[in-house]
């Protein structure tokens, strides 16, 4: 599939079947997605993956208790074979900008020196590239985020306490019955509202 059709065709899928991605697919995608940029090559981020129902419960039980999933407006989103969980180190940004090659820039001061948190950015266009991946396999993507529930899915899941975890991608086989979310009729602006050339 050309990019141009995948940027297209990318949606955020809330259904899935119960078949599995094989492992050599999953491991491939996560590779490809993990070559997005990242300010100073860091390559801060990190993959939790939960395949399968056993693991992906262990996620689902922290942030959707049983007692909650009759109310859950997308129960196929629960049967999403695999899970993947983006997780960055910010202190590897002043880190890597405290080398030789970055000091003269002052980001190695510590994480009050950067005006814009790159690590978000970054791992940003990791899941970017993630979704679009999913898009050109024919597999279905949904990134989501973790909010109230980071310090509880990080101590279910082993994350060390210096990651923060950027949010979930649920992947899979569409189902193709999943409801559009509440935003998806919302439409875009008109590109020339948002393109300014030469100045404001």
């Amino acid at each position: 599939m050309h990019l141009d059709d995948a940027i297209r065709r990318r949606r955020m899928v809330r259904a899935f079947t119960a078949a599995p991605v094989d492992e050599p697919t999953l491991l491939g995608l996560l590779d490809l997605a993990r070559r997005a940029p990242a300010a100073g090559n860091t390559d801060a981020v990190d993959f939790v993956v939960l395949v399968g129902p056993t693991e992906t419960a262990r996620y689902w039980d922290v942030t959707l208790p049983a007692d909650r999933r009759a109310g859950f407006r997308w129960p196929g989103l629960l049967a999403a074979p695999a899970l993947v969980l983006v997780v960055v180190r910010p202190a590897a940004y002043p880190e890597r900008y405290a080398e030789a090659d970055k000091a003269g820039t002052g980001l190695g001061a510590g994480l009050p020196a950067w005006p814009v948190p790159y690590w978000w950015v970054d791992a940003g266009a990791v899941v970017q590239n993630l979704l679009l991946l999913l898009t050109a396999h024919d597999l279905g993507g949904c990134f989501f985020g973790v909010f109230e529930h980071e310090p509880a899915v990080r101590a279910a899941l082993g994350v060390p306490d210096d990651r923060r975890l950027v949010g979930a991608v649920a992947l899979g086989h569409p189902a193709g019955d999943d409801a559009p979310g509440r935003s998806a009729g919302r439409g875009r602006p008109e590109l020339g509202s948002v393109v300014h050339r030469g100045r404001w």
